[in-house]
């Protein structure tokens, strides 16, 4: 009998052949190059350096009826050498869409799952304990795999507790990892206070070649501290594509291995030795496969990431 997963299964692998831009794939497909990992510090799991982001566009498609672009990007994560999926429940449907969509593959036990934990007070007081409760039992329905392998706490919402949360589910067995996240710049200073005093397997924060305060402090104490880094927003959320719009990729960067500006980006951020893993978002398989191409070959040394960085600078605004 031929079930729905089934055909499913099939059908995605029809899609996916047919919607990926071949010019993306190595030269070498027959035998592409492996997926660059990276240890998590405070366990040697090895993860890929390239991941799925599910904010912005991923988000947005999500929220609609046709889920086929999202299934066929998921599909090319995990079948690309991809793990970590990033989710959240305040990301629209993401988190319900994809964790109906992976299981429906049979993909859900491949995937590292980080979700996150968004409950607040007002005023970035205490949390409502209760919600949070029934927020994270909402995850795990969703998801449909337990343990979970992270879950973060959101923006630094009220860390004392809900970190405390997380806490009781990792001594329990039900998540692998907790952690912390934030992409605004004032509650850097916070998130430096939690690292300092809150025991972490991981942050997420945001990161990328125009955007690098967090080489300051925050990258030295996570090394210090043997915590572990997703870097969202790599391309700067849209700010480094309206930079490079009209320009052509320089011809030195085949040096490292790089054939797309997506590639350029990303290689620059992995290339920094802090960063597990970055979770660039996207709702088409052929930009997947794009961003888990910067994850294979090689990657710049530090004078070019400056060589990089001087070249991106340089480019008119």
């Amino acid at each position: 009998m031929i079930t729905r997963r089934t055909c499913l299964k099939a059908a995605l692998a029809a899609g996916v052949t047919l919607a990926l831009d071949p010019k993306l794939a190595f030269a070498n497909a027959d035998a592409p190059l492996p997926l660059i990992t990276r240890k998590v510090p405070g366990s040697g799991e090895e993860l890929p350096v390239i991941g799925l982001g599910s904010s912005a566009t991923f988000s947005r498609l999500a929220g609609g009826e046709e889920h086929g672009a999202l299934a066929d990007v998921l599909r090319t994560l995990i079948e690309g050498g991809g793990r970590i999926f990033d989710t959240a429940p305040s990301y629209g449907a993401s988190e319900q869409v994809a964790g109906r969509l992976l299981q429906e593959l049979g993909l859900a036990e491949r995937t590292f799952w980080a979700t996150k934990l968004n409950v607040a007070g007002r005023g970035g007081g205490k949390a409502d304990e209760a919600a949070a409760r029934q927020q994270l039992a909402t995850s795990f329905q969703r998801i449909g795999k337990s343990p979970i392998d992270l879950i973060n706490v959101h923006n630094m919402g009220d860390p004392d507790t809900q970190l405390g949360l997380l806490r009781e589910l990792k001594t329990d067995g039900r998540i692998r990892y907790l952690g912390i996240t934030t992409t605004f710049d004032n509650q850097y200073e916070h998130l430096e206070r939690v690292m300092k005093t809150q025991a972490l397997d991981f942050i997420g924060v945001d990161y990328a070649i125009d955007n690098r305060t967090m080489e300051q402090r925050i990258f030295p104490l996570a090394a210090d501290k043997g915590i572990g880094v997703l870097a969202y927003a790599p391309f700067g959320r849209t700010r480094l594509w309206q930079t490079v719009r009209g320009h052509e990729l320089p011809d030195w960067a085949a040096e490292f291995d790089a054939a797309t500006w997506g590639q350029f980006f990303l290689k620059w951020v992995i290339a920094n030795p802090v960063v597990t893993a970055t979770t660039p978002a996207t709702s088409q398989a052929k930009h997947m496969l794009d961003n888990l191409g910067a994850g294979r070959g090689r990657l710049p040394d530090a004078a070019m990431r400056a060589r990089m960085r001087a070249w991106v600078e340089a480019l008119p605004s």
